[in-house]
């Protein structure tokens, strides 16, 4: 549903602070806050101001001061949401806050919904559905990676990509159309050849964009790291060095480890999350036996595995028999820890894993393994100017888009009807309309911005 009313909201989180930052948007944002606003210089109107400048004041009641703030104003159409808008930098007291907030709602403003400053910016054509989706993506970013894949997004890289390819495919089913007008004269306005390498040049595109779903939804989530190895390699204790804290319970009892840990870290600007599993080893303990079976079973979940091994046991040839057949076409370190306990020189069997040795215990050649590992998740190499896809709804508009590429590119070839491969190529435009919001309804739009926190 479409609102041109006034709306507010908090825009900075709960807790202690210096500043908060309340939001007003809407036709009336500047009127109404100037009816509880009044300048530190007399007489001076916040209606008569000019477009982005700041102004000193206090918000008041008749009775009393409520605090002293910085008003921010904006004029349609030159603002996020491309209405006239307000901030209003308050001093951060909850007291405060809920205090300007009831003055704004008494004077004709309402509370705004999850996500309506941006969805009024969608609205009002200043972003587009991908850009709307980026910013919630921004805001939950905690990497430098995933990041940069939402500010790429946001500032219109994704969008700039399927305007191209919808306007490229508008060209041709307007002359395919047209052809349906003439029908009975058996006239072609669209050259088939050039029609079958513009179908075969965004099928690759689309491929693409499909095939970096599965890096952005690891930048977006984080790279699922798997520890796995015999009981007591010392499992636990990477995973604690890693987390630089006392997550997983050290033991020197086999079999300490029963369920799977996760946690997840920020490293060098990388997300992993990081899986210490049950050790391996055969044993009759049921509880144990179905941690081991788990650990399996996150292997599966797994981008990297770091198979750990004990520097000081004879046993390493053995551990990565044991479980190469698990963890075939995963990237594989093998981690030999427990180095500063050995009293020989290290002999490693043969091997096509590449290996780090490590002492976990005093934390020796640990960032040699984060470096190793930024390094085989391979995020850190990405070209800045490359769009991924991050977004699980793009993911599957793109894959529909392509299965109707298929059938466009089949029909070529059989030689089908006008009329038939208008349907087919309407099909794809409309999928990466979907995309963008230039085909969108309520549903979809109230799935996307009931996620958005309410001040966004």
């Amino acid at each position: 549903m479409i609102h041109n009313d006034t709306i507010t909201a908090i825009a900075t989180p709960q807790g202690s602070g210096a500043i908060a930052v309340i939001r007003v948007s809407g036709d009336n944002a500047i009127t109404i806050t100037e009816k509880i606003f009044q300048s530190a210089k007399k007489n001076k109107k916040l209606s008569e101001q000019k477009a982005n400048t700041l102004h000193f004041g206090s918000i008041r009641t008749k009775d009393e001061i409520i605090d002293e703030v910085l008003v921010s104003i904006f004029k349609a159409p030159h603002s996020y949401t491309g209405e006239n808008s307000v901030e209003i930098s308050c001093h951060a007291s909850s007291h405060i806050q809920s205090k300007i907030l009831e003055l704004l709602i008494q004077n004709g403003a309402r509370l705004a919904q999850p996500g309506e400053f941006t969805l009024r910016a969608f609205r009002n054509g200043k972003m587009d559905l991908s850009q709307a989706e980026a910013v919630a993506d921004l805001i939950a970013s905690s990497s430098e990676s995933a990041r940069r894949v939402a500010m790429k997004q946001m500032r219109g890289g994704f969008r700039d990509e399927i305007q191209n390819l919808r306007s490229q495919l508008l060209d041709f089913i307007s002359l395919i159309e047209l052809e349906l007008d003439f029908a009975e004269e058996d006239v072609e306005f669209a050259d088939r050849s050039e029609l079958k390498n513009l179908v075969s040049n965004i099928a690759v595109h689309i491929q693409k964009l499909i095939a970096s779903f599965k890096l952005g939804n690891v930048i977006k989530n984080g790279v699922p790291v798997a520890i796995i190895g015999a009981p007591n390699v010392g499992k636990s204790t990477l995973l604690n060095a890693l987390l630089n804290e006392d997550k997983a319970i050290v033991s020197d009892i086999p079999g300490t480890t029963r369920d799977s840990i996760e946690d997840v870290v920020n490293l060098h600007g990388v997300l992993f999350r990081f899986i210490d599993t049950a050790g391996i080893r055969n044993t009759t303990d049921t509880i144990e036996n179905l941690g081991i079976e788990r650990t399996f079973s996150k292997v599966n979940d797994a981008e990297i595995i770091l198979l750990m091994a004990d520097a000081t046991q004879n046993n390493i040839e053995d551990i990565i028999q044991t479980v190469k057949a698990k963890i075939k076409d995963k990237k594989t370190l093998l981690v030999i820890n427990k180095t500063d306990l050995l009293k020989k020189e290290l002999i490693l069997p043969e091997t096509d894993c590449e290996h780090i040795e490590i002492s976990a215990k005093n934390r020796e050649n640990i960032n040699r393994l984060i470096d190793k590992l930024i390094e085989i998740a391979g995020i850190s190499a990405i070209n800045k100017d490359e769009v991924i896809i991050s977004n699980i709804r793009h993911y599957e508009a793109l894959n529909h888009a392509f299965k109707a590429l298929e059938r466009v590119q089949q029909g070529l070839q059989e030689g089908i009807s006008s009329d038939f491969l208008s349907m087919d190529i309407r099909e794809i435009l409309h999928f990466l309309g979907e995309i963008s919001g230039e085909i969108s309804n309520d549903e979809i739009l109230g799935n996307i911005f009931k996620n958005f926190c309410i001040g966004k």
